[in-house]
């Protein structure tokens, strides 16, 4: 795939997307940026407390990171967000029309337990299966790719450039 498009990793907590998305801007030359910096602080202290965000907390962050992709139009970049429904996917394409979602999914148990051992993180494991309820996979007439997140971080990059080289021809 050559790039001046602006891929969003997207996917529920713990599937990688803070891991993923820089390795896949790196291996596309384009700059990364992480969707959880877009998150206001009401919405990361309400997710600190094992609260689920509802869909008014979340329009200001769609909205700032559809802002960044418009931007990053022409251009390329990857950045990183939950996107689980498809109005969040929607939203993000009203404002920069040519995104390119790569959905990372995976089983629950092990994307539970990759959660449970990384550090520092806001996003505790009880919201796992509101974030598992909540999702819409990519449908059809969306313009995306699904990646497994079985096996090491270079592996499901490699997975993903696949993916989308695909999604070029």
């Amino acid at each position: 795939m050559s790039t001046p498009h602006v891929v969003v990793v997207m996917g529920v907590a713990g599937t990688g997307k803070t891991t993923i998305g820089p390795l896949l801007a790196d291996r596309l030359g384009v700059p990364y940026a992480e969707g959880d910096d877009f998150h206001p602080e009401a919405n990361i202290t309400k997710m600190s407390a094992g609260t689920p965000l509802t869909d008014e907390d979340r329009w200001p962050w769609l909205d700032a990171i559809g802002a960044w992709a418009h931007g990053r139009a022409g251009l390329g970049g990857v950045v990183s967000s939950s996107a689980l429904k498809r109005g969040y996917r929607d939203r993000l394409r009203a404002a920069a029309p040519g995104v390119v979602f790569v959905h990372l999914t995976g089983d629950r148990k092990l994307i539970e337990d990759r959660m449970s051992h990384r550090q520092g993180h806001f996003m505790p494991t009880a919201l796992l299966d509101s974030q598992f309820a909540t999702l819409q996979p990519l449908q059809a007439d969306e313009t995306g790719v699904a990646v497994d997140v079985a096996g090491s971080p270079d592996e499901i990059t490699d997975r993903a450039v696949t993916a989308l080289d695909g999604l070029a021809r």
